[in-house]
């Protein structure tokens, strides 16, 4: 469908008239509260990594969050968008087992956000077709001003009817892919169902100040969910009129809303901030899914080119010759490695369904797709493990002519933070750590 959107009133003036339209959008009856669960910016996390206790988020523990209200009554689940990691072949399976997980939760609407658009419109329309996903978005269009995906929805549930309005900033728009003033595709969607609903949500893949901006100049809806905010925006009412929020930071949040029964109209609209942690355990049906998506993996067994991780991981010239190949002239040193847990880090790997994960093995292999280090698990038996060139870098020219220095010589150091971040290696100090793995002085 194709809309257009010509006249713009002044602002007080355009206020007035969707008020005027909006009233009595359904009549008063005896219907009780209505719980919208949103989730967000999950960028991949299909799980936590799990190399430390008390990460959050994950899609289990959202499912056993959405069942437990489900037992209480009825529940919408909506994403505002930014559920891909990316566009990798690694990315885009990761993508559909959160899909799947997301079908799972019965979700009414998946809001375009930027890495959905970065898919492209084809498998945006692919992904629609395999998996019936709910897209929506009132202001992404092909280049023909053709919406790629349903403008709205409405939601019935504890007979309120919910009008979900979809948007996303004309900063994320692509070659492919144009994105119209969020605003005006808003009004546009409210005018369009005058009438027809009950309460309206938006969700906003914008960023923080555009959020509140769009919040501001939106006292027509019942709330405003970004979005791409980094943390999660406290709840607020911009200028008293609409509830706004943000579901954000790799699905660790969600917002949990309450649109007030239509006899208590008077009441306002709550909504808080959830962190799906420890408190939460994991739903079997996502486990399961979860599982699926391991066992897809372990049948791909993809080469690190068909993953996003390796310049994120390091960027050296060097070439791997395994960690065997430093033995002869290092005879200590190598002792000293082959009994720390560096030497180890695969076997804690295999311990895990999640052995043939990427994200996994590029932290547990030496030299994750860089000349001569690990492939695959079928290929690279001998690369498996943190190993001394994870650290001092490809050393093919070293161990031919110890006159050419390793490449890391002297920057060993910097390798740590690459795996050892806050994520996955919150209580890591380098002091300490150091002092540990230190050799050859």
């Amino acid at each position: 469908m194709n809309f257009h959107f010509t006249h713009i009133l002044p602002h007080a003036a355009r206020c007035i008239l969707l008020l005027i339209l909006v009233s009595g959008c359904g009549k008063k009856h005896d219907a009780a509260a209505v719980t919208v669960i949103v989730s967000g910016d999950t960028a991949g996390w299909i799980v936590p990594c799990g190399c430390t206790s008390n990460q959050s988020g994950g899609l289990p523990r959202r499912g056993t969050f959405v069942e437990r209200w489900r037992q209480n009554g009825s529940v919408i689940v909506v994403d505002v968008g930014g559920a891909a990691g990316g566009t990798t072949e690694y990315d885009r399976m990761k993508f559909e087992a959160i899909i799947q997980g997301e079908n799972a939760m019965g979700i009414a609407a998946h809001n375009l956000g930027r890495s959905e658009v970065d898919l492209g419109i084809e498998e945006i329309r692919r992904l629609h077709e395999k998996w019936n996903v709910p897209w929506i978005s009132a202001n992404a269009t092909d280049g023909n001003g053709v919406s790629i995906a349903t403008p709205f929805r409405i939601v019935e549930a504890e007979r309120q009817k919910i009008l979900l309005i979809g948007v996303l900033s004309r900063e994320f728009k692509t070659n492919d892919i144009h994105v119209t003033p969020p605003l005006q595709a808003v009004l546009k969607s409210l005018r369009i169902n005058a009438g027809k609903f009950d309460r309206a949500v938006v969700l906003a893949y914008v960023p923080e100040d555009e959020l509140s901006v769009l919040a501001e100049s939106l006292p027509e809806v019942d709330a405003v969910i970004g979005g791409p905010t980094g943390q999660p925006v406290p709840v607020e009412f911009p200028l008293g009129h609409v509830l706004t929020t943000s579901a954000t930071k790799q699905g660790k949040f969600l917002v949990e809303l309450t649109l007030p029964a239509m006899k208590d109209k008077s009441k306002p609209t709550l909504g808080k901030i959830v962190e799906l942690d420890e408190r939460f355990a994991d739903d079997p049906t996502q486990l399961e899914n979860v599982r699926q998506f391991y066992v897809s993996l372990k049948q791909r067994d993809l080469v690190p080119s068909q993953t996003p991780f390796v310049d994120e991981l390091w960027n050296t010239t060097g070439t791997f010759s395994g960690s065997k190949a430093c033995q002869n002239c290092h005879e200590e040193e190598y002792r000293g490695w082959n009994e720390s847990r560096h030497a180890q880090a695969w076997q804690s790997l295999t311990k895990r369904e999640a052995v043939y994960d990427p994200d996994c093995q590029r932290c547990h292999v030496t030299g994750y797709g860089l000349p001569g280090g690990f492939e695959t698990v079928s290929r690279s038996a001998d690369r498996v493990g943190v190993g001394c060139e994870s650290c001092h870098g490809g050393s093919e020219e070293h161990c031919r002519k110890t006159a050419v220095r390793t490449p890391m010589e002297g920057r060993a150091k910097e390798r740590c933070l690459a795996c050892h971040d806050k994520e996955n290696s919150p209580g890591f100090n380098e002091k300490e750590y150091w002092s540990k793995i230190r050799h050859g002085e």
